[in-house]
């Protein structure tokens, strides 16, 4: 029965998540924003929808532990698990602006995040209002700074210009609601499950919800490779990494801070997650140059099986 719970939670997420995308994305085109900073802003923030109401409402329930490893999990299924099965199914150019902007930035944020656990093992509203503060300061340097002709991400449906504020309005019903109940029944059905296979949230929270909310991004990803399209990029999952860390975590903690309750998040996991990021640079320049190969794409697979493999063997209770 908590299978079932974690199942119809995945699923309400999703249809939540694509629901609060088009009523964003519609909403924005009402009060003519640009489709650049729709892209940018709008599109990234709802996209996080999902992630932030799993954080929230497990850090509202007493799992911070699933609350934090949620996005540590995501960042590191992400590049692991997302990026490296895209690579397999097609090899990806990187653009300048990875090592340039991107990747710095991923790796300053993921390094505060750290610090900010490691100093004295809670995330507090401070410390998450200076993460999401962060995020918007980069947001606003990316957006001043990128080309008027820049062209931002397919994701941005030039038909939702037309949709009527009725459609709008009931958009954002439908995908509040199952945001709402779609988290509330996959942190309850995981930490059933967490109980009943003798493992920790922390394990949970790193692996099955982590996995589970990142799957709608690999097929979209695994699409957009097989039909040749640029529509994923590095760039996009890099992107996804900061907006985790700064826009989830940093708003969940400003609603109720984040205690480390689990030794493996801050001993295992975090490193885990600074580690598979950090290893992009040099794969990204040797030996092929700005181009994340088939064979590249293997090894990030792997390295995440890996990391599979040690938290199960590692996270019995």
């Amino acid at each position: 029965m908590s299978l079932l719970w974690v199942l119809l939670g995945f699923i309400l997420l999703v249809i939540g998540g694509e629901f609060l995308v088009r009523s964003s994305v519609a909403l924005s085109f009402k009060f003519n924003i640009s489709k650049m900073i729709i892209g940018m802003t709008v599109v990234s923030f709802a996209t996080s929808a999902p992630e932030l109401l799993v954080s929230l409402q497990a850090a509202l329930s007493g799992s911070s532990a699933i609350a934090i490893n949620n996005v540590v999990g995501s960042n590191i299924a992400n590049i692991g698990l997302v990026l490296g099965i895209t690579a397999m199914v097609g090899s990806i150019a990187v653009d300048k602006s990875f090592y340039k902007v991107n990747w710095p930035v991923m790796m300053v944020f993921s390094m505060v995040l750290y610090y900010f656990l490691k100093n004295d093992n809670v995330l507090t509203a401070i410390e998450g209002g200076f993460l999401f503060v962060g995020l918007i300061v980069f947001l606003i340097i990316l957006i001043k700074g990128a080309k008027k002709d820049t062209v931002v991400s397919d994701e941005v449906d030039d038909t939702l210009s037309v949709v009527s504020n009725f459609k709008i309005l009931l958009w954002l019903i439908i995908g509040a609601t199952a945001l709402y109940f779609g988290s509330e029944w996959l942190v309850s059905g995981a930490k059933d499950i967490a109980e009943d296979v003798g493992v920790s949230e922390a394990v949970i929270g790193v692996s099955l919800i982590a996995i589970g909310t990142s799957v709608p991004e690999l097929a979209a990803s695994v699409i957009a490779a097989a039909k040749q399209e640029k529509a994923i990029s590095l760039g996009n999952l890099i992107g996804s990494n900061i907006f985790n860390i700064a826009s989830v975590l940093g708003l969940t903690a400003m609603v109720k801070p984040i205690p480390v309750t689990e030794p493996q998040i801050l001993s295992n996991d975090i490193f885990w997650m600074l580690g598979i990021s950090a290893i992009l640079l040099p794969l990204i320049f040797l030996p092929k140059q700005l181009q994340i190969s088939r064979i590249k794409g293997f090894f990030l697979v792997m390295a995440y099986g890996v990391f599979m493999f040690f938290v199960f063997t590692s996270g019995k209770l």
